[in-house]
């Protein structure tokens, strides 16, 4: 399956840069504030990346544990990291420099997957029609400014970019486009797969890449499914089938860089989320924002440092493991890889964790971080509590043995060898 890689993956980085990153108060600024081209023009005309540097991005990534980076080649604004043909409002005119060209060429350097982002947004096309994501909006009169505005030449546009980034930059392993909107919300009709042409648009990306990765959200079925910003509780399942799915994430609500943003997530947490989504068999695509420069912010680079040195020494419980037919104690989730099972602990009990249906079905127990052995045994279901005697477990249920001090990581994980069956 084409997918093989992304389900064996389960971890990637999500790159949001453009002139947004210049303006660092998050990467709808042109929206939220209503600026007009003229107001946005000076982060254009002083976009300056000179710490941007591909090959240091790429193996951050792999450093960080990812299989994978997504890099926003176009975000609404419609600013292109490219050289492309089709408009002058790109990267090589602004500082003469072409930045998926140069992040390409570093991941496969690196061994990486190559994801590209696209946005068919694009408020700066004059036939783009004005909508209620529109930065002009609120204009007076606005409904006039689409006048003589025409979505069958943006689409023309739009797929013409598609075509040059599956033509000009040999393998791509992953695409993902934002987004439709086709519900109306204060007097603007919204867009939908009309709109895009979104068959059309999908079979023009089945022919020129046939073996890439495409993300639901031209509005139709393709191959996976993207919830944002929440985590899905169970697998997602639709019509009784399970779906492949990624959640985005990011470090601090905001995609692009917002240098006042400061409500970062811990390391912790971001390792909770990971593990999570990959017991539900799910992967986790988690954001970084470079700042105007280009470079990945300090406080960014300490938790992917964080993030990095946790993966070190838990990768086998994350990369290419998945959903477990077990449930899993109220202490935390777990993932499986072949015949190793692993708990991830969100809390660390007192001197044992008790393991519902595993008696009798696990070889050996340690903790994944150091190797080190760890005890386990069966209680009596019969056993009366008493003073200093637990109550037994119900039938079929293997406790482990832990010792008290927790272990110096961010989540402790515990793996289990299975017995064959």
């Amino acid at each position: 399956m084409k997918q093989q890689w992304f389900n064996e993956a389960r971890f990637g980085m999500f790159v949001h840069f453009g002139l947004y990153s210049a303006a660092a108060r998050h990467e709808w600024v042109q929206n939220y504030e209503r600026l007009t081209d003229a107001e946005y023009r000076p982060y254009f005309d002083h976009f300056d990346p000179d710490r941007f540097d591909a090959r240091s991005l790429a193996r951050r990534a792999k450093d960080t544990g990812m299989g994978y980076v997504v890099l926003t080649t176009k975000h609404h604004d419609g600013f292109a990291l490219w050289d492309s043909a089709l408009t002058d409002f790109t990267s090589m005119t602004a500082c003469g420099r072409d930045l998926v060209r140069e992040y390409v060429d570093a991941l496969r350097e690196e061994g990486v997957k190559v994801g590209l982002y696209h946005s068919v947004i694009d408020w700066h096309h004059p036939d783009f029609t004005v909508d209620w994501n529109h930065p002009r909006r609120d204009d007076e009169n606005a409904h006039e400014l689409n006048v003589g505005r025409d979505m069958a030449r943006y689409r023309d546009f739009l797929h013409g970019q598609v075509r040059e980034l599956l033509t000009d930059y040999g393998e791509i392993d992953y695409l993902f486009f934002d987004f439709t909107y086709p519900e109306s919300k204060d007097g603007w009709d919204g867009k939908g797969p009309v709109d895009w042409d979104a068959q059309t648009l999908l079979a023009l990306c089945r022919e020129l890449q046939p073996g890439m990765l495409v993300n639901d959200r031209l509005g139709i079925p393709a191959d996976f499914v993207t919830p944002e910003q929440y985590q899905p509780t169970s697998p997602i399942v639709k019509d009784g089938v399970a779906l492949t799915w990624e959640a985005c994430q990011t470090l601090n609500g905001s995609w692009g860089y917002h240098r006042d943003n400061t409500d970062q997530k811990s390391p912790t947490l971001l390792v909770q989320m990971l593990a999570d989504s990959v017991s539900m068999d799910g992967n986790m695509l988690l954001n970084v924002g470079p700042d105007g420069r280009g470079a990945i912010a300090p406080r960014d680079a300490k938790v992917l440092d964080e993030l990095g040195e946790w993966m070190r020494l838990h990768r086998d419980a994350i990369i290419g493991a998945g959903h477990a037919p077990f449930a899993p104690p109220r202490e935390g989730v777990y993932t499986m890889r072949g015949d190793r099972l692993y708990l991830h602990l969100f809390s660390w009990p007192m001197g044992f964790v008790h393991l519902p249906q595993l008696a009798g079905r696990v070889a050996y127990a340690r903790l994944l971080n150091d190797g080190s052995w760890l005890k386990t045994s069966v209680i009596d279901p019969d056993q009366q509590a008493d003073l200093m005697t637990p109550a037994g477990e119900e039938e079929g249920t293997l406790t482990v043995h832990l010792p008290i001090r927790r272990p110096d990581v961010l989540i402790p994980v515990v793996e289990l060898t299975l017995v064959d069956d």
